[in-house]
């Protein structure tokens, strides 16, 4: 007889045989000259961590014979994007003394930290652990960063927002003790260690196919793009009472360039969930994932496969049999919306947050503002908690209104540009950090943000369409981390030096949009939508948004229009 073997990818095979996320890690963290071999590379995803180079030089290196300068991003998980005055402060400490001098806001409501070595790299981990913070399944293949609205509003709703995000990030956690042994108690390594340790009750000993991400909504604020996650939940309130979740199965923006079968997909409505029930259904969907999700082929490895491939119907059956009882549909709900929470906001409680506008999520001291100087101070003075927003950008909550025009005044005097400052396109644009420190990118991003945009302002004021609210993601690869396949226009990295050009999603993160332009330069992608905007402009419906208008037109027309236009400019360039 023929006993069958599970094919199993080398990622898998190190998970499993990592004594629960321990490898080498701590044996190899002693040899500061050394980088991380491909298994610890893999494992230090868990533990937050990514290692790279620095891409810049690499090349000039290579030519001289030398080594790369390797370094790591350390990334730190923050549910809800909440931190205290403390914790922030911590941060912008460790970001001084370990990392580039600048924090990093991401897409997920984090910070992450660029330019760590491996000499500072335990000491930088025990500052954040030591500031009541980790960075434990910030990466890796479990769930991630729960993220939820940024809004500080005392109200019902927004406060049930935040707690259920803090819940599910504690519930969902890792029980692995490798995290506390290497990073916090600094435990002395073994080759035996963690050897007796059960495997963790929910992800196993080989942990999820892939990454899972989790966000929480309402209808009235979606600024998180709930859509875009493996689980989507949509809190449902009636009567200002918690009737329970719609829980949305399967969306995911990763993609790879030529392979069909790869693709971004938009999570999809599977069950309607109890309030009771939350926690367990949720554990559900993350064993849903476990137990159907590809581990032989990574690539096709995220819950979106296993949803699109054996449909919404046949996912609630099964979440329905891990809960043993029967989940009904999802229930109808009301549009979603996306508020705008830049600029200063009641929080209903007396007291008021501000909404920061930060170019790529960078918080620097540089040439443009002294971002990183102003928030350190009007933290340090006035006890403002931060909360970090899925847009990158930055809320002080938790301020007294007598101190309104003194922080702005302290924002102006170091530079900073408010929300009131930027056109709407310039407040919604997003861009991943891509080159010279992500492994990943083909080209540029955020080094490109501030002129792409600059670029598109000036096209969209020929038609008198720049105050028009737009939503523009600037991705380097096609993994998507700025969420460039919904929204207005999405800009991602194709080959070295070019750009793919995607038009039709929505703003308010209920669609994908659609290619309209392949391999175009970074001094073309403005002229690309030129002719875009001016049919925008001509034929527009009143309050029609620009992603709508897209998707109204024929997609076909879109591209031939494009393409003519290029013509155009390359003949009057011959």
């Amino acid at each position: 007889m023929v006993q069958l073997v599970e094919k199993i990818s080398k990622a898998e095979a190190t998970k499993q045989q990592s004594r629960q996320l321990r490898g080498h890690l701590a044996r190899d963290l002693a040899d500061a000259a050394t980088p991380f071999d491909g298994e610890g590379y893999s494992l230090l995803k868990f533990h937050g961590i990514y290692q790279g180079y620095d891409r810049d030089s690499a090349t000039e290196l290579k030519q001289a014979g030398e080594s790369k300068h390797y370094q790591f991003m350390v990334r730190v998980r923050i549910p809800g994007g909440r931190l205290t005055a403390a914790q922030y402060l911590a941060l912008d400490t460790v970001a001084a003394k370990y990392a580039n001098d600048t924090l990093r806001v991401t897409t997920r409501s984090s910070i992450q930290f660029h330019g760590v070595v491996k000499s500072g790299l335990k000491a930088a981990m025990t500052e954040i652990n030591a500031g009541l913070m980790t960075t434990l399944a910030a990466c890796g293949d479990v769930v991630r960063t729960v993220t939820t609205s940024p809004a500080p509003i005392r109200n019902d709703v927004y406060g049930r927002l935040e707690a259920d995000a803090r819940l599910l990030g504690a519930a969902l956690l890792p029980t692995s003790g490798a995290y506390k042994e290497i990073w916090v108690d600094g435990t002395p390594w073994s080759e035996g260690q963690g050897a007796d340790e059960a495997p963790d009750p929910l992800y196993g000993d080989r942990y999820l196919p892939r990454k899972f991400k989790i966000g929480f909504a309402v209808p009235e604020d979606n600024t998180i793009d709930v859509l875009t996650n493996d689980l989507g939940i949509v809190a449902l309130w009636e009567g200002g009472d918690l009737v329970g979740y719609n829980f949305f199965l399967g969306g995911s923006h990763g993609a790879t360039h030529n392979k069909p079968e790869t693709y971004p997909r938009m999570a999809s409505a599977v069950c309607f969930v109890e309030p009771q029930d939350l926690v367990e259904a949720a554990r559900a969907v993350v064993r849903l994932h476990r137990d159907w999700g590809d581990r032989a082929n990574r690539r096709h490895a995220r819950l979106k496969y296993v949803i699109a491939e054996r449909g919404e119907e046949w996912a609630r059956e099964r979440l329905s049999e891990d809960l043993g009882k029967t989940l009904a549909p999802c229930r109808p709900m009301a549009p979603f919306q996306v508020p705008d929470h830049l600029g200063w906001h009641e929080q209903g409680d007396g007291k008021l947050y501000l909404g920061i506008p930060i170019a790529s999520g960078r918080i620097a001291d540089d040439g443009r503002a002294h971002l990183r100087t102003a928030l350190r101070e009007i933290v340090t003075e006035y006890g403002a908690d931060p909360i970090l927003m899925p847009s990158q950008d930055i809320i002080l909550s938790e301020v007294d209104p007598a101190d309104r025009y003194a922080i702005e005044a302290k924002l102006r005097a170091r530079g900073v540009k408010l929300a009131e400052d930027l056109l709407p396109v310039e407040r919604w644009a997003l861009a991943c950090p891509a080159l010279p420190t992500c492994g990943l990118a083909l080209t540029e991003a955020e080094r490109v943000h501030d002129r792409l945009v600059g670029e598109i302002v000036e096209r969209m004021a020929r038609y008198a369409v720049e105050r028009e609210r737009l939503s523009v993601r600037i991705t380097g690869c096609p993994n998507g981390c700025a969420r460039p396949y919904s929204g207005d226009i999405g800009i991602v990295g194709r080959i070295p030096g070019f750009y793919s050009i995607y038009v039709a999603g929505d703003f308010e993160g209920t669609r994908l949009n659609e290619v309209v332009a392949e391999r175009i330069r970074l001094d073309e992608v403005a002229d690309v939508l030129d002719p875009l905007f001016a049919l925008f402009a001509a034929e527009r419906r009143p309050g029609e948004g620009f992603g709508d208008f897209c998707q109204r037109s024929s997609l076909a027309a879109l591209r031939d229009l494009v393409a003519a236009s290029r013509g155009k400019l390359k003949d009057a360039a011959d």
